[in-house]
């Protein structure tokens, strides 16, 4: 038992850096208010949360292809948003620093959970139980993120300026790491 603990604290540790490294990004590239760093724990958590249970019941040869295809759409999905972050920190800075989207918070969530939804899949062939196991990946991918933001705050007002290339690069090597399964 306690075994199974610790080895789900790992995986959960393990699923929840991308979430964190989006997270320490945000942080230094934006000027989030409390509420939206709690959106974007919860939005992390959620989706880390849902995706081995959703990984879990697909099964079959649904997913085989859905395997095949998940890191392709990560990879996607983060590509994109590193690119926009990095267009809008060549614009006017004032404008693109403190924009917060719901749609942004919840293309990242399934971005850096995509990797979740495999490790639902393997439970399902192990046959062992998901509820449990999703609950502490959710916690801790909502702990990490916002962690994450709160040091990404502090880097960014230690070193101020232009981070925000620098977090559009950073999703975008995340994005390649899930595409070449690394």
């Amino acid at each position: 038992m306690a075994f199974e603990i610790i080895s789900t604290l790992l995986i959960a540790v393990a699923l929840a850096m991308d979430a964190f490294s989006v997270s320490l990004t945000k942080g230094f590239t934006q000027n989030l208010k409390t509420n939206q760093i709690l959106y974007y724990g919860l939005f992390f958590g959620f989706f880390q949360f849902m995706m081995p249970i959703i990984g879990y019941y697909i099964g079959g040869i649904i997913s085989q292809f859905l395997a095949s295809i998940a890191s392709v759409i990560g990879f996607i999905l983060l590509l994109a948003i590193g690119l926009n972050m990095i267009r809008e920190s060549l614009e006017d800075e004032d404008e693109s620093a403190d924009s917060f989207s719901f749609s942004e918070v919840t293309l990242l969530a399934i971005a850096t959970s995509i990797d979740a939804l495999a490790v639902g899949l393997t439970y399902a062939l192990l046959n062992e139980s998901i509820i449990i196991p999703s609950i502490i990946i959710g916690i801790v991918a909502f702990i990490f993120s916002i962690i994450g933001i709160f040091l990404g705050k502090k880097i960014g007002d230690y070193f101020g300026g232009r981070f925000q290339i620098l977090g559009g690069v950073i999703l975008i090597l995340i994005g390649i790491k899930i595409l070449l399964g690394l």
